[in-house]
């Protein structure tokens, strides 16, 4: 098998149909005809790709979902592993139970509110079949005008990244290295580049990866859990690649491991002090890393707080 592609769900029914069918219609060689969906897609004037040359599989999570997302994968794509969870797990569990069950030399993890654009995977797949020493590769991200998505490629977000990602100074001086370790917006978006992590909404990761560092950390629920992969990865020799020549569209916040409003602000929080606790505080000294913590927690309260004062409530930061 060359790839698996796996994907976590959470009531995005409409949203995973039309991602499956961004796949299944670049292919005639895997797809019987019984499977095809009966609705317009997106993309069904594009002309077939080269992906019948890759022998590929599904592997999808449902995280309790209660519109119509399981009848849907069972009558319209029934070819695909369905696992079924009764409750929302977030995202590093389930996707781990895809990624233990799936069998393919090369593992995409994938958001369910995403659509591939047409040779996309092939792009991504051969890309990492002529680069040995690179362990994940991450395409293009599109919002849904076309523009580019800029979380889908990152530095590590050490303290001076994230407070000039936070506080604006990346945006008033985009293409300043200074200001933009984070989103790494100084980069052309049309070159492929190395870099320190990539999206999980669109990840390719070589089996061998998988093999060498492990699974995702499930502590985290549903945030940075694609960061501290992208560092582990890294740290244990491999490198990391946005390959730009590959490109997907994401709407970004629509399934996977949505909680509620409060409760999402929380975890995305809780997961930043996780991830810099694990990886980056011992870089930094004692009283530095405890006055870090504090910023962290007011930045948490002041979310908070906003959100309880705003008319349309917040639904917490989207899976990027």
């Amino acid at each position: 098998m060359d790839l698996s592609i796996c994907i976590v769900t959470l009531n995005a029914c409409d949203y995973l149909r039309n991602c499956l069918r961004s796949i299944f219609e670049q292919s005639a060689y895997l797809v019987p005809a019984d499977l095809t969906p009966a609705i317009p897609s997106p993309f069904s004037d594009q002309p077939s790709s080269s992906m019948d040359k890759l022998s590929f599989e599904f592997t999808i999570v449902d995280n309790g979902s209660t519109d119509n997302t399981v009848e849907m994968l069972q009558q319209e794509f029934s070819a695909i592993k369905l696992i079924l969870n009764g409750r929302n797990d977030g995202f590093a569990k389930p996707i781990n139970q895809a990624l233990r069950v799936s069998s393919g030399d090369y593992l995409l993890v994938l958001n369910p509110d995403t659509i591939i654009l047409p040779g996309a995977l092939n792009e991504l797949v051969s890309y990492l079949k002529s680069h040995a020493d690179v362990g994940i590769c991450g395409p293009k991200v599109l919002n849904r005008d076309g523009s580019l998505q800029k979380a889908c490629r990152r530095g590590v977000s050490r303290p001076w990244a994230a407070f000039s990602y936070f506080s604006g100074l990346s945006s008033l001086f985009p293409k300043s290295k200074r200001f933009g370790g984070y989103l790494l917006n100084y980069m052309d978006e049309n070159a492929t580049h190395e870099v320190d992590g990539v999206s999980g909404s669109c990840m390719l990761i070589r089996r061998k990866v998988i093999e060498q560092v492990g699974y995702f950390d499930e502590l985290f629920f549903a945030y940075q859990e694609d960061a501290d992969y992208s560092f582990q990865v890294k740290k244990a020799g491999w490198k990391i690649v946005y390959f730009p020549q590959a490109q997907i569209i994401h709407y970004g916040g629509q399934g996977g491991s949505r909680v509620q409003p409060y409760r999402s602000i929380y975890e995305w929080h809780r997961s930043y002090y996780l991830y810099y606790r694990k990886n980056l505080a011992k870089d930094y000294y004692f009283l530095f890393n405890w006055f870090y913590y504090l910023l962290m927690g007011l930045k948490l309260l002041a979310s908070l707080v906003a959100n309880t004062i705003r008319s349309e409530k917040f639904a917490g930061p989207r899976r990027v």
